[in-house]
């Protein structure tokens, strides 16, 4: 059983031609609103495409974007440990989707600021604690270090990059981390290889967009080819892959296992508008790992280990 600690949004989307540059508007097409939040987002992606029992703890306001919240996470099966701080609006997000399914996103945190270190529930029964970095850092904190003396695993996400104290990144056992977030947490502009050695945790794992994605593993590299589709937003692709792979993990798989697995979770994502509406059911993943397995990967895996710095 997974326990999801994080940020609930109300997404606000909107379709351009290009994402507008400092000064710049630009007349966009259609506008949509979605159940958002990289918390949220990650516990629909493990409940829904990772098919484990999942429980998030989240801060909503007294709104009607709440409801919407709740209403996305209880028709994806996770239950919820609500916190509602007083006169705090429900977390929203401003998201500019191009035509090339490229987005730019602003947040305002709303109740998500609200949560504290008194709010987490009891860890009992939870074999794994999944977190990202838009609740704040010093709640994070305290969670990792609780959940750790609880003996569960804790995965963090650490999204939106910003520097984390030592004591953090040695509660957690696994780090998941884009290539901008990988470089400003290592420090280096070296290769991505380079820059997996220098960070303390047993497992990280970087992201690489339509490339894939790279692990270490104690001292042991793995890398896992991207999966070719029709983008139309990549919004919550990222999400939707710590989920899955979080519960992966939760369900004993081996990590190249759950790589594979949350990549296509990811990948299949980008096929949909919107961040928990997009994340896929366990079923689809399985049926697309079917056919994908089909194809010799074998180049582009060399291709991935060049770029990594592994070649």
């Amino acid at each position: 059983m997974v326990l999801v600690a994080g940020a609930a949004n109300v997404d606000f989307v909107v379709r351009a031609p290009h994402i507008p540059a400092p000064g710049e508007t630009v007349l966009g097409g259609a506008f949509q609103t979605f159940a958002g939040g990289k918390g949220a987002n990650q516990a629909v992606a493990c409940a829904r495409a990772g098919g484990v029992a999942t429980h998030m703890l989240l801060a909503l306001g007294d709104d009607a974007f709440a409801v919407t919240m709740e209403a996305s996470l209880q028709s994806a099966g996770v239950t919820m440990h609500t916190v509602r701080p007083q006169g705090v609006a429900t977390g929203s997000a401003f998201i500019c989707v191009d035509n090339r399914a490229e987005n730019a996103i602003t947040v305002a945190p709303g109740a998500n600021a609200c949560l504290k270190a008194r709010d987490l529930p009891a860890l009992h029964g939870f074999s794994h604690l999944l977190m990202q970095l838009e609740i704040p850092l010093d709640t994070v904190h305290a969670y990792a270090l609780a959940a750790k003396k609880a003996g569960l695993r804790v995965v963090l996400n650490a999204a939106p990059a910003q520097a984390l104290p030592p004591e953090l990144l040695a509660a957690v056992d696994v780090l998941v981390v884009n290539e901008g977030e990988l470089r400003s947490l290592a420090g280096s502009e070296g290769s991505v290889a380079d820059c997996l050695a220098r960070l303390p945790c047993l497992t990280v794992v970087v992201t690489l967009g339509a490339r894939g994605c790279v692990a270490r593993e104690g001292g042991t590299y793995f890398v896992q080819t991207g999966f070719a589709v029709q983008a139309v937003d990549t919004t919550g692709a990222g999400d939707t892959f710590c989920g899955a792979l979080a519960a992966a993990l939760a369900q004993g798989m081996p990590l190249t296992e759950a790589l594979r697995r949350a990549s296509a979770a990811a990948a299949l994502a980008c096929t949909q508008m919107g961040a928990q509406s997009s994340v896929p059911a366990m079923q689809e993943v399985t049926d697309f790992l079917a056919r994908a397995s089909e194809y010799d990967e074998a180049p582009v895996i060399q291709a991935l280990r060049h770029y990594a710095g592994l070649a």
